[in-house]
């Protein structure tokens, strides 16, 4: 049997130009788009209540796009003016780039990795006397902070935006290839589908906390992303599919 149907965990793209929609007319796929999680942010009222001053620091990690959006949107709501000399480091190059829908990129301070946390940690030693605010959702994971605490660096973490299960109860996981984003995506999975038996559907995940998150919940990884070959998703699932379908003619 062929690939034919794939589920990928997010919205659906509003460019016509999609790597995705150029994967499904390469090899024929169905391709949905489905959330397996929202993003609910907090409110600047919930945030004051945490007590972090935000005009205190000089740098701020970010992690993810979503964590640039609702730091952002806290400093409008609370009418904080973030100052030109703020220093940001991003886990990646795209995650950075995305900064130009707040600030004015070329003027400022912006340091990025390549994939991994552990990349940007190399990056963060070299500015130590900063004081970092790392804005992240409720839940996440203790693996950044617990790194950052090994650095002997001043940060202080801030929860912004929570991230929650959609329910997905009356929908059938009928496809090939599921494709994931975060823990919180594999979680949704379980939480929804609690009877879930992978047998021969194919599991993708992009980043290595959903990797492990995948394999920690007891399924089977079979695309993972990035990797020296392919730098991004749809890349992987293109070299994959085109290897499977090869060998099941």
């Amino acid at each position: 049997m062929k690939i034919r149907k794939v589920l990928v965990s997010q919205p659906e793209p509003q460019n016509p130009k999609s790597p995705y929609f150029e994967l499904a007319k390469k090899y024929n796929l169905r391709i949905d788009f489905k959330q397996f999680i929202q993003i609910e942010g907090i409110s600047a009222k919930d945030f004051r209540q945490q007590k972090i001053n935000l005009t205190d620091f000089t740098a701020v990690i970010f992690t993810s796009k979503t964590g640039i959006d609702h730091y952002f949107r806290i400093c409008e709501e609370m009418r904080i003016t973030v100052p030109d000399t703020m220093k940001y480091f991003c886990i990646t190059e795209n995650v950075a780039f995305y900064l130009q829908k707040y600030i004015v990129y070329r003027k400022r301070k912006i340091f990025h990795g390549t994939a991994k946390f552990e990349d940007l940690i190399d990056i963060i030693l070299k500015h130590k006397e900063e004081n970092f605010f790392v804005p992240l959702s409720d839940p996440h994971k203790a693996d950044i902070p617990d790194l950052l605490k090994k650095t002997g660096i001043k940060f202080t973490i801030g929860t912004m935006y929570r991230t929650i299960s959609r329910d997905f109860s009356s929908s059938e996981l009928d496809y090939d290839i599921l494709v994931f984003f975060s823990p919180s995506g594999i979680k949704s999975l379980k939480e929804n589908y609690p009877s879930f038996k992978q047998g021969e559907t194919k599991i993708a995940a992009f980043g290595p906390t959903t990797a492990e998150a995948v394999t920690n919940e007891g399924f089977r990884l079979d695309i993972q992303a990035p990797n020296p070959n392919a730098p991004s998703m749809t890349m992987a699932l293109d070299y994959f599919i085109r290897d499977f379908n090869k060998n099941n003619k």
